[in-house]
């Protein structure tokens, strides 16, 4: 008789939000503000095929000059990068491992695609990685790897990082981009900002939820949408650029929307790929 092991699922991509620093772990006014998007970072991992193996975390926090580079300890630190927040918000903890094994995968596939990259055994953990997962995957028990973006910002270069990453899905490792669909920090609290945030979100979420070359073509050239830069200052798109690594992983796949709610008086919203 023959046996034969369960077949490994393939893993979707997420776009999340990760909020406004430690928000969801402190008083803000006014009250529930960030509720409705802490309880869908609450509820995420639910929607997975399986638990992942390990996540590789593409944060709007973390940007280098040359090339692209990985975080390669074994127990990264983290990096409280926020400031003016209550003093409880810098003793928050997220021991979540690190995975050197699987930070020199993602080293060897950029590096194959031709995409400079190194490994960064001291940087740690920025808070767009620690602050959502400590709602998503609360336990700390996933080994999460972080992978920077490039500081020119270039749409089409991050779209190519995530086809280059694509074959971890294969792998039950979750590739998570950690940002903002609005990111003004002069537009959030100012009602004059809602109908250009809502502009835009309808936008990029036909964008995301349009056949794969269609969605290509059009995250690549994201400044031709409607606001763009009132929602993404040019030159300050950080917190954009990792669903454009979301979008290159998806391949083929189907993108769309997962979640959408108000928070400062604009739209914010999540995505998801296969």
């Amino acid at each position: 008789m023959s046996t034969s092991s369960p077949a490994t699922s393939t893993m979707p991509v997420l776009f999340i939000p990760h909020g406004a620093g430690p928000c969801f772990f402190m008083d803000w006014n006014p009250p529930g503000t960030w509720d409705t998007m802490a309880d869908f970072l609450k509820g995420v991992a639910a929607t997975l095929p399986a638990k992942p193996k390990a996540i590789v975390m593409v944060s709007g926090h973390w940007l280098t000059q040359e090339g692209f580079r990985v975080t390669f300890g074994a127990q990264p630190p983290l990096i409280y990068d926020y400031y003016g927040f209550p003093q409880h918000t810098y003793e928050l903890q997220y021991p979540a491992p690190g995975e050197p094994a699987l930070a020199e995968r993602v080293s060897g596939l950029l590096s194959q695609a031709g995409l400079s990259s190194n490994l960064d055994g001291e940087r740690g953990f920025d808070h767009g990685m620690f602050i959502p997962l400590k709602l998503m995957f609360p336990e700390a028990d996933i080994p999460v790897i972080q992978l920077s973006l490039r500081r020119d910002l270039d749409a089409q270069t991050h779209l190519a990082v995530g086809q280059a990453l694509a074959p971890l899905r294969g792998e039950d490792i979750l590739i998570v981009g950690s940002g903002m669909s609005f990111h003004n920090m002069r537009g959030f609290g100012d009602p004059r900002f809602t109908a250009p945030s809502e502009s835009f979100d309808a936008w990029l979420t036909h964008a995301v939820e349009t056949d794969a070359q269609q969605r290509y073509e059009a995250l690549s050239h994201w400044a031709h949408g409607p606001h763009a830069y009132q929602c993404h200052p040019a030159g300050h798109e950080e917190h954009l650029i990792p669903l454009m690594v979301a979008a290159g992983a998806a391949g083929q796949d189907a993108g769309k929307k997962i979640f959408s709610g108000k928070a400062l008086e604009t739209q914010i919203s999540a995505f998801r790929f296969g």
